[in-house]
């Protein structure tokens, strides 16, 4: 492993060249959008006004469809930056929330979306990937792929936790 000071000679080394922090504000910028196209769009979904910019793990922003609300839990989009792949996770307002719904979706055997292994250190209930390899080139067409897939997510929970 690395030392901190080898660490940060290799960071400045990188951030000399520019490339991460173009593409980094570029990203920002486009989660940015990707939040308040889901904002404007979908007025019955409170979008939190936050983004979580993370540690270069993770960015995301949540939003709770009414459906959703009203059993406590919330939807969030979320960019993984090692593999450079959008997620879509469902949470708990809480952990006793996140915990409640686990064990319902586990004691089910619901298999449609991945389940996380447990509810301790784990930040979600449910995920799934939206999309796996996003071409920025055309940042509507990977916007209109990302509402898709969520729309699909949604449902299908929603659909879920009717039948319970």
């Amino acid at each position: 492993m690395k030392s901190f000071q080898d660490s940060m000679n290799e960071y400045k080394k990188q951030m000399q060249k520019g490339d991460i922090q173009e593409a980094y504000r570029n990203l920002m910028n486009y989660i940015m959008e990707l939040r308040t196209y889901f904002e404007k769009k979908y007025p019955t979904f409170f979008v939190s006004g936050s983004i979580y910019y993370g540690y270069m793990d993770m960015t995301y922003f949540s939003f709770f469809p009414d459906s959703l609300k009203k059993k406590k839990l919330k939807i969030g989009i979320v960019f993984i930056h090692d593999t450079c792949q959008f997620e879509i996770w469902l949470f708990g307002y809480n952990k006793q929330i996140q915990t409640k719904y686990w064990n319902l979706f586990k004691e089910n055997k619901w298999k449609k979306y991945r389940l996380s292994s447990s509810t301790k250190d784990v930040d979600y209930i449910l995920q799934s990937v939206l999309v796996e390899n996003p071409d920025f080139n055309d940042p509507g067409k990977l916007t209109k792929q990302i509402e898709k897939e969520t729309l699909k997510f949604i449902m299908d929970v929603e659909e879920f936790l009717s039948t319970q």
